[in-house]
């Protein structure tokens, strides 16, 4: 069984037991979070159910595991012959997410 659920902006395909690096979550590490906004549920090829745009009372629970700070990445910017030179460094950071549990809904339809 797996879900297509909103997180943050972002689409993401999760089952249970996945572990994913999500962009930061204002929750403390150990607490649990629930995301309401699933656009797809799949039991098996057979019972899949879609959301028109969202699956009805559908939802997906994720153990908080960490935070963190991505990779340095380097922006250089250059204008030649005029001596200008800059070099940025940013590092995005994301909360390490273990999803727990995918609830279904019970009223929506199947496709």
């Amino acid at each position: 069984m797996f879900a297509i659920v909103d997180i943050a902006g972002f689409q993401e395909k999760v089952s249970e037991g996945d572990a994913l690096a999500v962009p930061l979550l204002d929750a403390e590490v150990g607490k649990t979070v629930t995301f309401g906004t699933v656009l797809l549920v799949a039991k098996s090829d057979d019972d899949v159910i879609i959301g028109t745009p969202t699956v009805a009372g559908a939802s997906v629970e994720a153990k908080v595991i960490a935070h963190g700070k991505g990779d340095k990445i380097r922006v250089f910017k250059m204008r030649r012959r005029k001596r200008y030179r800059r070099v940025h460094g940013h590092r995005q950071d994301f909360t390490e997410i273990e999803i727990t549990k995918i609830k279904t809904g019970t009223t929506a339809k199947a496709a």
